[in-house]
């Protein structure tokens, strides 16, 4: 455990005598605060090992933003218009107070329908190789453009249309103005500001306090867990600043995993892309479950299981497991909670669609 890293207390403070008790000696000096824990050899070489691996979470993903972008960028990713039915915004299906995500399977979008894969966060996900599972998206600002067109997910018709909505809403025009110079409503403008807003949702953890150097930030199960899942090869798939989601691998790349659904391949075409995703970050992970492409487990310690035996061809034991999971834990960090607060609904404008169930 972390006290098991600082040192002892030094000393205990006495009573004084009473008034008619012979002289007392001279108070020892008042004992100095304990100092924070300093790092030992080992997890001195822990911390270098792990740098070379993981790296620090920064402060922000990507080129800096502009606070009025970001507050433009707030404001869409909140704005449930953007969906035919007015029902669903960006965070219908990855809840910032939830971390980033949903708790579901898969995700109901426009009239209940559900699509075949599990939403990911959106926490830290500006840090990725790309987007979505299969990567079809570049960044975030490109997966930005995709679920209100979508019409599983908010099902507007077109570009044009959506379009028409934002600058039908007569708040937006200033915003646009201070965000880009001018008050046109461009698609592409609405993406790129949603995408500067998520480049600041990170959610520095104990992990990234250990990496800079604090040896008190972890405890010892959570360190000598780090160790196992780096002894392991979990670090294969899942490694970098993100711990996960820089690269793409086959499910079951030791041992076979039976799924329908085809990944990466229904992108490329590439039948080496063939039951191909892209590996996700672990951080918040034991937060953000069920878990997997589709959303089918809902037990962390039984996926641990299940990619140890599929991608590395081992069957890791109950300690092994709760180590990784105890590690895994660690990766848990707290979102700034102002920067994504919910905004006032901005006020519709006379051209502005109704609501649309159909």
């Amino acid at each position: 455990m972390r006290n098991a890293l600082l040192p002892l207390a030094m000393l205990i403070a006495c009573a004084d005598d009473p008034p008619t008790a012979p002289p007392a000696p001279p108070a020892a000096p008042e004992a100095p605060e304990a100092p924070e824990a300093s790092p030992t050899s080992d997890t001195t070489a822990l911390a270098s090992r792990a740098n070379a691996v993981f790296k620090p979470l920064p402060t922000w993903m990507g080129d800096k933003a502009s606070a009025d972008m970001v507050a433009l960028g707030r404001q869409l990713y909140y704005e449930k218009r953007l969906s035919k039915n007015h029902d669903i915004s960006c965070n219908s299906c990855h809840q910032l107070d939830a971390f980033g995500q949903d708790g579901e399977p898969t995700s109901p979008g426009h009239k209940g329908q559900r699509g075949g894969r599990n939403s990911p966060t959106s926490l830290n996900a500006a840090l990725h190789i790309a987007q979505f599972w299969d990567g079809r998206a570049e960044d975030v600002e490109a997966q930005a453009k995709g679920p209100i067109l979508n019409p599983i997910e908010m099902a507007i018709a077109d570009e044009a249309t959506a379009v028409a909505i934002i600058a039908s809403i007569p708040g937006y025009a200033p915003m646009f103005t201070a965000a880009y110079g001018d008050d046109q409503v461009t698609y592409d403008r609405m993406a790129d500001a949603i995408g500067a807003f998520e480049r600041g949702l990170v959610t520095p953890s104990p992990v990234d306090a250990f990496l800079k150097g604090d040896a008190s930030a972890l405890d010892a199960e959570q360190i000598a867990g780090m160790e196992t899942y780096m002894d392991v090869g979990c670090t294969t798939c899942h490694n970098g600043v993100g711990v996960g989601g820089a690269g793409y691998f086959k499910l079951g790349m030791v041992q076979p995993y039976e799924t329908k659904d085809a990944g990466r391949f229904d992108v490329t075409g590439l039948e080496s892309d063939r039951f191909v995703f892209k590996a996700p970050s672990l951080r918040n992970i034991t937060q953000t479950g069920p878990y997997l492409h589709d959303g089918s487990i809902t037990d962390l310690s039984e996926v641990v299981r299940i990619m140890g035996k599929h991608q590395l061809g081992r069957e890791l034991d109950g300690a092994q497991v709760g180590g990784i999971v105890a590690f895994l834990g660690a990766l848990e960090g707290k979102l700034d909670a102002e920067y994504a607060k919910e905004p006032a609904t901005l006020a519709s404008g006379p051209a502005t669609p109704k609501p649309d169930p159909s």
